[in-house]
């Protein structure tokens, strides 16, 4: 099948590229090369520098390619920024994407798989772990955004029989997640450390989240795309269910790197929530899903990734 991914260059879907195209699939890459990186780009994919707000060149792309499935990963994926700078928010991650499903419907894509987000949507939980019917009642631009492409998903089913499925993602960690951004502290601290920098902790090191490797999320979108049975206006949660608070994240960074630095705590940032885990049970039963890469093994290999990607910059 011809499967086109947005943010293909990006760390999670450029992930996804790679299994989808060494499991024999065609794939075409729309990416804007923000914060997509070149080398991150699978060679046998088609890949077009574009970004998603170009409603006329996504058309002659969708004319020209024909794909049979969408997978949206392009956002604007900087919490900070959408607290800072919320019309460009919702400029990426809601016009883009409507241009994107309008298109999408237009030219009959068979299925439309969006990762939203599980940490952003729920706001500060009234329980734990969140399942897909714990309220909506995100804290920042980013999670209004983020979860106002989900109704525009479900308007386009009523309206256009538009297929689709919406996976909501954890914190996401792994190989190629950026390590200059503000998301993606797996990454942040690992360099930090190679650095021999003291990394900084937002708050008092107690906040939490729920954190899947790279690989178990790519495995939700292979079961989401191919998946036999009719999943279309699914909502998934991906996660474990487990909290980690931020201190253990660095704590596992820091002893999987041999060191013994202690990190600098600083004040909590605007429109973060204070704890969060989401549950898998529906991701488990509609999707046959559930992670396997516990955490210390995930940032084993992380942190090996990182040293050998500086090994070959030397």
């Amino acid at each position: 099948m011809k499967i086109l991914v947005t943010g293909g260059a990006g760390f999670i879907a450029s992930n996804l590229v790679d299994n989808l195209i060494s499991e024999g699939h065609d794939v075409v890459i729309i990416d804007n090369l923000t914060t997509g990186k070149k080398d991150n780009i699978n060679s046998k994919a088609v890949f077009y520098k574009e970004d998603i707000g170009n409603s006329e060149r996504l058309e002659e792309i969708f004319a020209e390619e024909k794909p049979d499935i969408v997978n949206h990963h392009a956002a604007q994926v900087d919490l900070r920024r959408s607290v800072r700078d919320p019309l460009y928010d919702a400029q990426v991650n809601i016009i883009g994407s409507l241009n994107l499903i309008t298109v999408s419907s237009k030219h009959n894509v068979k299925r439309f798989i969006y990762a939203s987000t599980g940490g952003a949507v729920y706001g500060e939980p009234r329980y734990l772990p969140v399942d897909e019917k714990h309220i909506i009642d995100p804290q920042s631009q980013y999670g209004v955004s983020k979860h106002t492409v989900e109704h525009y998903l479900f308007v386009f089913k009523q309206t256009h029989n538009l297929s689709y499925t919406v996976l909501r993602y954890p914190n996401v960690y792994g190989p190629r997640q950026d390590p200059h951004g503000e998301a993606g502290v797996v990454a942040i601290f690992t360099e930090q450390l190679f650095d021999g920098k003291q990394p900084t902790i937002f708050g008092d090191g107690t906040k939490t989240r729920d954190y899947v490797y790279v690989d178990d999320i790519i495995s939700a979108n292979m079961k989401a795309m191919f998946h036999q049975a009719d999943l279309s206006g699914e909502i998934y949660n991906l996660g474990w269910g487990k909290e980690v608070k931020d201190i253990e994240i660095f704590e596992a960074v820091r002893d999987a790197l041999g060191l013994s630095v202690n990190p600098i705590f600083d004040e909590k940032r605007p429109g973060e929530i204070e704890r969060i885990c989401i549950d898998n049970t529906k991701a488990l039963k509609g999707l046959g899903w559930n992670p396997n890469v516990e955490l210390k093994e995930g940032i084993k290999r992380t942190t090996g990734f990182h040293e050998e990607r500086r090994r070959h910059l030397r």
